[in-house]
């Protein structure tokens, strides 16, 4: 990483914030950062022993309801399943050590339109890497790349060449983790779009690339729609190719999308039409109850990883739980339900390059493109 860009941002003497529990470590800007709207912060998150003290008090006392009537997951987490991670939450699981992963990478904070931005930036050590701004999805933040930031910024460490190289800049989404929640509506995925493209110019990168899954992939979409200056192409561990009127004559390939896209309405979509319908009620259950919390991810894990009713086969607990923990800490529940209230999605052409992985299972698909050789055939197709 560029350690004198690093040392241009953080000249500001440091101070702790103690904020509804959670103490986050910021820069304090001087005089010029405050009068510039343009500042670039840094940023490191440490949570407060009350905060962790409350949460383990708040597992300890869970009240739980009956077991399911139904088979497997069909009414979402069996009980001895969700009993089960929950016991390892409260007794095993250590946070410090996700927190201290975390603060190993440049993190900051700047404002964009109205917002502060909180975003993880490495810099590859190869002075010819491209730039690639990374956006999670839910139930995932920054997080969700975790396994690849040092072989995208560092390929020649795992066999690579220079060539493979990348700059990272990976944000969290407005109203997760620790970006800034909105108070009004209107951050849908067009708006992100644009801070993500102002972002990048802010940093100095006059050519880059996108990617993005899940919620990720609406806002990286968006992107290549608005063919922001800079920007030379996206990829995507999320397509978004259902068409708004279906042909009348489908292959059977198409059939098989559209009978389990109807499957999904029928038995899986619960928790998207009430969070598109009563966000504000979704957010008081998932505030209070870190179970409830725990859940609710749960649930979308599983789904993610094929619905085989043993997430823990393809994800490990501890990785579930640092996302499960991430979002209770910084009280993130509440914005994601408001998200899909206030966004639609486009689907219309667009001329910047794409390009589109799929796998088996959603949830740890990007794991498998972090390979130097995947970034290498990314990186030659804008060569």
């Amino acid at each position: 990483m560029d350690r004198g860009w690093m040392r241009a941002h953080s000249e500001a003497p440091r101070r702790e914030v103690l904020a509804g529990g959670v103490a986050l470590v910021l820069a304090s800007p001087d005089s010029r950062a405050r009068a510039d709207p343009t500042a670039v912060a840094p940023f490191t998150f440490h949570a407060s022993h009350e905060a962790l003290a409350d949460l383990r008090r708040r597992l300890e006392q869970t009240r739980w309801p009956e077991r399911e009537t139904g088979a497997g997951w069909e009414q979402g987490p069996p009980l001895a399943r969700l009993q089960d991670i929950v016991a390892h939450w409260r007794t095993n699981y250590e946070w410090r050590r996700c927190e201290t992963e975390l603060n190993q990478w440049p993190q900051f904070k700047t404002a964009i339109d109205g917002l502060d931005i909180h975003f993880i930036h490495v810099r590859s050590r190869h002075p010819s890497a491209l730039a690639m701004i990374m956006t999670h999805g839910w139930p995932s933040s920054v997080l969700l790349f975790r396994d690849v930031i040092a072989p995208l910024t560092d390929p020649t460490a795992d066999g690579g060449t220079a060539a493979d190289a990348f700059d990272v800049v990976i944000p969290s989404l407005p109203g997760f983790g620790f970006s800034d929640k909105p108070t009004t509506r209107g951050w849908n995925a067009d708006r992100t779009a644009r801070a993500w493209a102002l972002l990048m110019q802010r940093l100095g990168y006059n050519r880059y690339v996108a990617q993005g899954g899940d919620w990720g992939a609406f806002v990286t979409t968006a992107m290549a729609q608005q063919r922001p200056a800079g920007l030379a192409a996206i990829h995507l561990n999320f397509a978004q190719t259902m068409p708004d009127e279906l042909p009348t004559n489908l292959l059977p390939d198409q059939q098989r999308v559209v009978e389990a896209m109807k499957i999904w309405r029928e038995q899986g979509g619960a928790y998207l039409q009430l969070k598109a319908t009563r966000s504000q009620l979704a957010g008081y259950m998932l505030a209070d109850s870190p179970v409830a919390q725990a859940a609710w991810i749960y649930d979308i894990f599983n789904a993610g990883t094929g619905n085989a009713g043993d997430p823990e086969a393809v994800l490990s607990r501890d990785a579930m739980l640092d996302e499960i923990t991430l979002y209770w800490l910084t009280n993130s529940a509440a914005f994601r339900r408001r998200a899909s209230t206030s966004s639609t999605v486009r689907c219309s052409e667009s001329a910047t390059t794409r390009g589109v992985s799929t796998f088996p299972w959603a949830s740890a698909s990007f794991r498998m493109i972090c390979r130097r050789h995947a970034a290498g055939r990314l990186r030659s197709t804008l060569t």
